[in-house]
This record gives structure tokens, sequence and C-alpha cells, in this order.
């Protein structure tokens, strides 16, 4: 059985970043649980003929999405924008994911990569990937000379 798993090199210096970004632009982050990086959360299904992933991806425009594969790697980058707000609006604190994302998944040797395809509906990112044709031991015929 293959398995699809999660490459993430860059995760922690990601997080580092940002952390460092909100210091240098004085947001506290005092009394939050835990600062998550902004990664969708994905699910992977395995079927016979194929692998289906769901990505949640509210408030995401499907032109915002990039799907790639290279070298075995399928990569699902974008940016969830979000519109600026003020104190004025009556919002004292948001805690709303938003910015760029990026999640790379090694594919098994056993995907058909020219049969990738993505859809979106409702905030869900489907990506489709089918598995090549099992290949068939073949017999050769010994002839005579």
């Amino acid at each position: 059985m293959a398995t699809i798993t999660r490459y993430e090199p860059w995760g922690l210096l990601s997080q580092l970043q940002r952390e460092l970004e909100r210091a240098r632009d004085g947001v506290s982050t005092e009394g939050t649980s835990a600062v998550a990086e902004w990664a969708p959360a994905v699910d992977i299904k395995e079927e016979a003929d194929k692998f289906v992933l769901h990505a949640d991806l509210p408030g995401v425009k499907p032109e915002e999405i990039e799907v790639t594969t290279d070298n075995g790697v399928l990569t699902i980058q974008g940016e969830k924008r979000t519109e600026a707000r003020t104190e004025q609006d009556g919002y004292k604190r948001v805690e709303r994911t938003h910015g760029s994302f990026y999640r790379r998944f090694s594919l098994p040797d056993t995907a058909n990569l020219a049969g990738i395809t993505a859809t979106t509906k409702d905030g869900v990112l489907v990506v489709t990937i089918p598995k090549q044709e099992a290949v068939q031991p073949k017999k050769i015929k010994v002839a005579v000379q």
C-alpha cells in the first residue's frame, strides 16, 4: 500500500518569521492558547484506483489557489486575503486565519501525475490523484531456432 506523506521543511522557520513580524508590529499574542501556522486541514483517502485529498480552504477564492507537482511532490499553496479591520469597526480581536498557506505532499510511485485534477466547492479543495494501472507480468514465449 502506498501512502502520501506531508512534507514541510520550512514550517518552523515560517512560524518564527510570523512571530517576529507580530512582535515588530506590536501585536500581543498573550492570552492565546497557541500560535498556529496557517496551514489548511487536509484529509487524504485512498481508494482502489485513486487518492482523494480534501483541503479546507474557507474564504479562499479558486483563483488564489495553486496546485502543482514537481519531482513526485504535490504542492498546494495560495493566499487567504482579509479586509483590513480597525478598532473602530468594533473588533477588539481577530482570530480568523488569513495570509499565505503552503502544503506539500510526497506522492507514491503509483500516482498518475498526468491525471491529477483539482476542484473546489463550498470552501473545500478536492484533489484527485489517480493511480497508474497495475503493471501485469508478461509471459515471454521461448521460440525454437
